[in-house]
């Protein structure tokens, strides 16, 4: 007797890459009575459960929207707290990742961090540079505007040196002198908290991903919470500009 087969057996696979706008914190700490600080903290316990459960779903790359190049209009007390949350996260996570063969990558403007983050930030990168598990990529002082602009003043110069011709400029060129070079764009883009915009995030990149706004709060985003955004992703037709069959 040919046995049945498992429920997982005729399952889609996940999309290749998922990128998570991570929003909520405060408002989960408010609700709470708690200062915000106590949501950025449960916020990180989110974001572990979400990188393992990743790791559990096959999922190739997961972009993690971590702090945006406007979050230092926030008050500086509230800066600080996230700065220190970042180090504290690298210094706990980085032995379990990286023997869960966590690959971590970091995009952004980082290197104009604290002169410890930014070593704390190489020694991820570098230590798990080999790993061929899930790629992590946490976005940090990031801002999609700015490094659409950045890239276009890379490809000037270039032409500008005579290192490059207007006529080799196109999307593939272009998309090389992004932060995200060598990462594939995302199939789906996970925004919390029921917010539904992008806030410059990944607009160059995202722009054929399926986007899905969630009304959890990230504090509460869990497993059952990125099966859920996946199984809305797997029930729309991506059609990239074509016609439906």
């Amino acid at each position: 007797m040919t046995p049945n087969p498992s429920p997982q057996a005729d399952a889609p696979p996940p999309p290749r890459h998922v990128a998570i706008i991570m929003d909520g914190n405060g408002r989960w700490a408010k609700a709470r009575g708690l200062p915000r600080v106590a949501g950025h903290q449960r916020g990180v316990d989110a974001l572990r459960g979400v990188v393992e459960a990743g790791q559990e779903m096959k999922i190739d790359f997961l972009t993690l929207y971590a702090f945006s190049s406007e979050n230092w209009k926030r008050p500086p007390t509230e800066v600080d707290d996230l700065m220190g949350l970042l180090r504290l996260y690298l210094r706990r996570e980085l032995r379990d990742l990286h023997r869960n063969g966590v690959r971590i990558r970091f995009i952004g403007e980082w290197r104009r961090l604290a002169v410890d983050i930014v070593k704390l930030i190489e020694d991820a990168e570098s230590t798990t540079a080999q790993n061929y598990g899930l790629t992590l990529v946490i976005a940090v002082n990031y801002g999609s505007h700015r490094e659409i602009v950045e890239a276009t003043k890379r490809i000037a110069a270039a032409v500008a040196d005579g290192a490059m011709a207007v006529g080799d400029i196109d999307e593939e060129v272009f998309a090389t002198h992004l932060h995200t070079d060598g990462i594939p764009d995302p199939d789906l883009v996970i925004r919390t908290s029921g917010e539904q915009r992008l806030s410059n995030f990944l607009l160059w990149q995202a722009g054929y991903a399926e986007l899905v706004f969630m009304d959890v709060l990230w504090p509460d985003f869990n497993k059952t919470s990125l099966e859920q955004a996946i199984d809305e992703f797997h029930h729309r037709e991506r059609r990239y500009g074509a016609t439906s069959g």
